[in-house]
């Protein structure tokens, strides 16, 4: 099996989004020629991004929808958009239902804010495995169990409601560190009365925002632009390490992928910060005209090439360029018009 491994990256840098609108699922011809995606929160500052300058450069247009990565996969499945993206691989059951073939392209690794609301607080909240693994199932209820000097404050948990991928990134942590104890879900059993349950990245942000004494858990491109508290994290060589660039890179430093571009689970590295995750293109193998064929192709051309360096800017990190080289050439030997 061939393996390909990341190797560069650049500084971290604050990047301002455009918000998503809201997306028609139709097959009209009047939307054939706007290629459409939806799927996760975890990916679309970076998508964003990548609309925002493939329109600047080319004078294309797509447009994305952050529906949950459960969600994406579901409209992919159905074809109901040209694409998706999601930070989790899909099932087999789910594959065997793409009639129109897979490809599962890496656009960039990310990071996972926890981020919190203490009025009363100035200092940098820091975290144990002990300590996360014990709030998000309800055995840590106040803040002062955190810390002595914190305030006699009942930590109120915002979660995902959705089937979304920030639960998934949580949870396959909380499982690692607690030996199998808690179960990697989408949508998880936390054991205990959450404060809320809200849809979206940015809804939870603003949850967070308005409570005092919250906790939750947002992409950290999302934290920074809500201009959250986040707290830093222990990691498995017992630093306390905060979600940024350089410590996204260290933990996906010898992240490897296989042929079909996947990966082994990533659950905790030995250094960097802990709550990371690549994210992934969903595309068709198969098209039904050649327009949307072309677009496609031009599209992630474009993304795979030009478009990486904007990763960065967002706190994503780059996919190395060997394997950038083999995902265009993939593209361009795998996408056909049906039939064959």
């Amino acid at each position: 099996m061939k393996t390909f491994t990341f190797s560069k990256y650049h500084k971290i840098l604050t990047a301002t989004l455009v918000s998503a609108s809201t997306i028609v699922y139709t097959t009209n011809a009047a939307f054939a020629q706007l290629l459409r995606g939806a799927g996760d929160s975890f990916a679309q500052p970076l998508i964003e991004r990548y609309s925002q300058e493939y329109t600047v450069e080319t004078g294309e247009k797509f447009k994305y929808t952050a529906v949950g990565s459960g969600g994406g996969i579901r409209l992919f499945m159905n074809n109901s958009v040209d694409f998706a993206a999601t930070s989790l691989i899909p099932t087999p059951i789910e594959i065997n239902q793409m009639e129109d073939g897979l490809l599962m392209l890496p656009t960039g690794g990310g990071s996972l804010a926890i981020v919190y609301h203490l009025k009363e607080v100035s200092s940098n909240v820091q975290l144990s495995r002990e300590q996360l693994e014990k709030i998000f199932t309800g055995k840590i209820t106040n803040w002062q169990q955190v810390n002595a000097r914190f305030p006699n404050k009942r930590i109120q948990v915002v979660v995902c409601a959705q089937n979304c991928s920030t639960n998934f990134i949580l949870t396959k942590y909380l499982q690692k560190i607690t030996g199998g104890k808690i179960l990697a879900s989408r949508t998880p059993d936390w054991g205990f009365q959450v404060f809320s349950a809200i849809n979206q990245d940015s809804a939870i942000a603003g949850e967070v925002r308005r409570t005092d004494g919250a906790i939750g858990y947002v992409q950290t491109n999302v934290a920074m632009r809500a201009n959250l508290s986040i707290a830093s994290i222990q990691n498995k060589a017992g630093n306390y390490v905060q979600p940024t660039l350089e410590e996204t890179q260290k933990a996906l430093a010898n992240i490897q992928f296989k042929n079909d571009f996947t990966t082994e689970d990533i659950q905790d590295p030995d250094n960097g910060y802990p709550l990371v995750s690549l994210t992934w293109l969903l595309v068709h193998q198969k098209y039904g005209d050649s327009d949307t064929l072309a677009k496609t192709t031009n599209l992630l051309t474009w993304l795979f090439t030009k478009g990486q360096k904007f990763n960065q800017e967002l706190g994503y990190t780059q996919i190395p360029d060997d394997v950038n080289t083999r995902i265009i050439e993939t593209v361009n030997n795998d996408l056909k018009i049906r039939p064959f």
